[in-house]
């Protein structure tokens, strides 16, 4: 579908705060508030967001730790594996990717040996050949 560059920066400003009022979006975007509501409207009904989502604070994420888990399949083994990390709730994301590895998984824990365990458990899921992690120590850019 084609969108505006009004659509754009909506989608922009929303992604900074989703909790921001129609009236507060349509003073940022020099639009009326039932412009707003209408494009905000036609965005969800046309599928284009898909829902509405929460930021937690800097203090709260780090008392988490969260790693990048780098995945190699066997032959044929992603639609059997697939629904096996959605099964772990600490996979916030998954990732196919091209290059050395078939998948990335985003792993959320309260702990390092927390951290452990589930990595132990995504190697251990049958189809699952190979993992490599690494912990992301900051996030320098989160949009």
């Amino acid at each position: 579908m084609p969108m505006s560059e009004k659509d754009r920066e909506l989608i922009s400003l929303l992604s900074e705060n989703a909790r921001l009022s129609t009236a507060m979006l349509a003073r940022k975007l020099n639009l009326s508030r039932t412009t707003v509501q209408a494009r905000l409207e036609r965005l969800e009904r046309d599928g284009v967001i898909t829902g509405y989502g929460v930021r937690l604070s800097d203090e709260f994420q780090r008392g988490i730790v969260r790693a990048h888990v780098m995945i190699t399949l066997a032959p044929k083994a992603l639609a059997r594996v697939t629904p096996q990390l959605e099964a772990i709730r600490a996979v916030g994301q998954l990732h196919s990717v091209s290059g050395g590895f078939d998948l990335i998984a985003v792993v959320s824990a309260g702990s390092i040996q927390e951290l452990d365990l589930i990595i132990d458990r995504i190697g251990d899921i049958d189809g699952v050949e190979r993992t490599q992690s690494s912990i992301i120590l900051s996030t320098r850019i989160d949009r």
